[in-house]
């Protein structure tokens, strides 16, 4: 495991009582990043890793380092705290050829070692400090290197995750034994993504693994970020305020936001209620995402577009609560007249940004499609949301 002398004495005492049962675990033929075999997907959310230099984040015996060098061909430091882990490790895998076993605070290893081309943990982020061990990974994994970890969500006694930093008592089970008293951070998907950013990492998705067994209740979030360096002049975050959690009638499941782009910048709106926007709408009944789009920017913006002035990007699925919310974006290649405020619309004010001084406040929606749209943008803060691009978009 990682930092801390309340971590290592807990894993310590694990693994001692692991040592003294002779329980190796097999060298699997899949990660599971939850605690179900054959629950969501396996090694190949780390991409490519033949040959390259990988740091598995709290090894424990050491059995998932030797899946990714054998069957992957990855070059693995596996590092762990605990020295009774660690000896398990070595006891079971300790000539493996492409691993390389360290007891150390993965923190204070990452301010000394090469920078690693990704790194990844199985349920152990969750059980330290983020705010300790993400500076570290921040400046030990190499510009574009994917972060891949799995943490809990929601533990056996259905106690939902937490919105601010702060530890929940919990224990290390092991059958017939006496549980093990531990600290765990079990934290929102939205404080994992804005933590990752404010450390240098761009989010591209969080999933929510749930156990096969309906009656458990336990729910483990597998995240996936990479490391993103900018260059040049440090550029200020970009707000965006969330959406209400009030579920929308029917029709507003699905809607639009279009991408107005040209010399004199990038055109929003500002809404009634202070958010700045793209044009875009609902979906309404019989109507193409083509014809949306020209409708929308008709009726908010009074600029003229043809469908086939419209290509759509691809769609933004995410949720407030228990509702789905589907968006597509769309880049408007042509169009003709001014824009100006509209009788009895919501959003009006409407303004050409260059791309580098976004305003703050982008409405959710705006800022998922215009992340989607290009990778050099400012970083803006937004709710995670799957994106699906579609051909050509």
């Amino acid at each position: 495991m990682t930092a801390g002398p309340a971590f290592e004495e807990s894993w310590t005492v694990y693994g001692q009582r692991q040592l003294d049962h002779g329980y190796r675990p097999p060298v699997p033929d899949r990660i599971d990043w939850g605690f179900w075999p054959g629950v969501g997907p396996g090694s190949e959310v780390l991409g490519d890793v033949r040959g390259k230099r990988i740091l598995d984040i709290g090894s424990g015996p050491g059995h998932h380092a030797v899946h990714l060098a054998r069957a992957h061909g990855a070059l693995v430091d596996a590092v762990d705290l605990s020295p009774t882990q660690h000896r398990r490790a070595l006891d079971a895998h300790g000539t493996e050829p492409g691993v390389r076993f360290l007891c150390a605070d993965v923190a204070e290893h990452l301010r000394h070692a090469e920078p690693y081309q990704a790194a990844y943990g199985l349920r152990t982020l969750g059980c330290v400090d983020p705010r300790h061990l993400l500076p570290a990974l921040r400046d030990g994994l190499v510009d574009g290197a994917p972060l891949v970890f799995s943490a809990l969500h929601t533990d056996s006694d259905a106690r939902p995750p937490s919105s601010e930093v702060v530890p929940h008592e919990g224990f290390v089970r092991l059958c017939d034994e006496e549980p093990i008293p531990t600290r765990i951070w079990a934290l929102t998907p939205q404080l994992w993504e804005h933590l990752l950013t404010e450390h240098g990492f761009r989010v591209e998705e969080i999933e929510l693994l749930s156990a096969p067994d309906h009656d458990n209740p336990v729910v483990v979030q597998l995240v996936r970020a990479r490391r993103h360096r900018t260059t040049g002049r440090p550029r200020p975050r970009v707000t965006s305020r969330p959406r209400t959690a009030r579920p929308p009638a029917p029709h507003a499941a699905i809607g639009v936001g279009a991408i107005v782009f040209g010399e004199r910048g990038l055109l929003l709106g500002r809404h009634r209620h202070g958010t700045w926007e793209l044009p875009g709408g609902t979906v309404e009944p019989g109507e193409s995402l083509h014809d949306t789009v020209v409708r929308e920017l008709a009726e908010e913006t009074g600029l003229v577009a043809r469908p086939e002035d419209i290509t759509l990007l691809g769609t933004l699925l995410d949720h407030v609560d228990d509702v789905v919310r589907v968006t597509v974006g769309a880049v408007v290649t042509a169009w003709q007249g001014e824009p100006a405020d509209q009788p009895d619309e919501r959003v009006g004010g409407w303004r050409w940004w260059a791309l580098d001084e976004l305003p703050q406040g982008l409405f959710v929606c705006s800022a998922q499609i215009l992340t989607s749209w290009r990778s050099d943008l400012p970083p803006i803060d937004h709710a995670p949301a799957h994106f699906t691009p579609y051909a050509g978009g």
